[in-house]
């Protein structure tokens, strides 16, 4: 399957299923909502031939973005051509946040991020 629903994705969050997760969301979107699932590393898909090569095949992939339609989609159709096994998050990061699962602010993330170098 090429989809991942949020409770599926709960779940490999939960026993520590081993993949990665990637918010694929656009620049403006990402920062207009403030958040994103904790875990996430966020790649511009504007520039999805810089990174795709980035993305190792040896786990899975899970990638998201507002509403899990065309950028989640495409980006991993594509990454699944190079032998990635990439999976979309059904109804995005919006789906997430209405089942009432966790989300970190940005400047939270960034936070942490700067922490870790």
């Amino acid at each position: 399957m090429n989809a991942v629903t949020s409770a599926e994705l709960a779940l490999w969050q939960a026993h520590g299923f081993e993949f990665e997760l990637l918010d694929v969301r656009r620049g403006g979107a990402r920062s207009a909502s403030g958040d994103a699932i904790d875990g996430a590393r966020w790649l511009d898909p504007a520039a999805w031939l810089d990174w795709k090569d980035s993305i190792a095949a040896t786990r899975p992939v899970v990638a998201y973005c507002a509403k899990g339609h065309e950028i989640s989609q495409g980006l991993c159709a594509a990454l699944r051509v190079r032998g990635v096994d990439a999976r979309f998050l059904v109804g995005g990061i919006e789906s997430w946040r209405e089942e009432g699962r966790p989300v970190a602010r940005l400047s939270v993330l960034a936070d942490a991020g700067a922490a870790g170098r």
